[in-house]
């Protein structure tokens, strides 16, 4: 079973990155889903969930928004792109917002991401997180997206 969306926190979390947390009817099918449903959507600035998206998915489409270029942003629909880099600094932001989110945490969103199927070096997402992505950290640090104590800046990548 995967974190439930913690609707308002998220929703407010979302809003300080210019993100719309927009809700589409149970079992309707969820625009700008790269892996189909449950699994969230983008297009544009607008993520597009269901009340059986898990909260990992939410984040992580999430944060594609925050970490791609201003102008690969312009035209979202769907694919997020980028490169492995970029998916590194996406997953380590994910984390970095989840612990944020009352009643979440990193550890947390950590074991939802290796129950979904995250697959990194370590063997587990906790593992990769806190032994091996000084790479991602310093790409958010270099883009303006965390703070030098890695706390979230709420800014998306120029």
């Amino acid at each position: 079973m995967h974190l439930a969306l913690p609707r308002p926190d998220l929703a407010l979390t979302l809003e300080r990155l210019g993100i719309a947390l927009t809700e589409v009817e149970r079992l309707a099918p969820i625009p700008g889903s790269y892996w189909g449903p449950p699994e969230a959507g983008l297009i544009g600035h607008r993520l597009y969930v269901r009340g059986d998206t898990p909260l990992h998915s939410a984040l992580h489409e999430a944060c594609h928004y925050v970490c791609m270029p201003e102008a690969r942003r312009r035209s979202l629909h769907t694919d997020a792109g980028g490169d492995d880099a970029e998916e590194s600094a996406v997953c380590y932001l994910q984390i970095r917002i989840a612990d944020q989110l009352p009643g979440v945490g990193a550890e947390r969103l950590c074991r939802d991401m290796d129950a979904w199927g995250y697959s990194f070096r370590l063997g587990s997402a906790w593992d990769w997180y806190q032994q091996d992505a000084d790479d991602a950290r310093a790409l958010l640090l270099h883009w303006g997206i965390l703070a030098s104590d890695g706390t979230p800046t709420w800014r998306c990548r120029r």
